[in-house]
């Protein structure tokens, strides 16, 4: 017995069709339909967007100019909440001295301006941080939508 009476070829490799079979296949083949190409997104902006983030990764000029205004944008906003908040704060004792009818003021024995002092800055200071982190999440999103446009 040959191998071609067998139908099978080398170990390992699949059977080859017979020159009858072969004609068989191409005709079931050709008359199924044609695969379509199916584009779930547009390539136009991709380029931008690949260039600009190789700019950031390579650290070319534009790459670090555009981290620059980032970190800029975050340490302004920083400094800016921090500046306000220590306005805030210092202000607390001069509106003491200067109006001392809140001084009088007692609640539970404790005076007004102990209570101040003691409660007010802990919440405040929850708050501002609060606001900042929503901030910079808004920068660093900002940030990452102009990278990927």
């Amino acid at each position: 017995m040959t191998r071609n009476d067998t139908g099978s070829g080398p170990p390992g490799q699949p059977d080859q069709p017979q020159p009858g079979e072969r004609d068989a296949w191409l005709e079931v083949s050709g008359r199924k339909q044609r695969r379509r190409r199916v584009v779930l997104a547009d390539a136009k902006g991709r380029g931008r967007a690949m260039r600009t983030i190789i700019e950031l990764e390579e650290q070319t000029s534009v790459g670090e100019k555009l981290v620059r205004d980032l970190i800029t944008t975050q340490l302004r906003t920083a400094f800016l909440l921090g500046a306000g908040t220590l306005l805030v704060l210092c202000a607390l004792p001069a509106l003491f001295l200067w109006v001392p009818a809140i001084s009088d003021v007692q609640l539970a024995g404790v005076r007004l301006p102990w209570i101040i002092l003691a409660l007010l800055p802990f919440p405040a200071l929850y708050g501002v941080g609060y606001w900042f982190r929503h901030t910079a999440e808004r920068h660093e999103r900002d940030f990452v939508s102009m990278v990927d446009r």
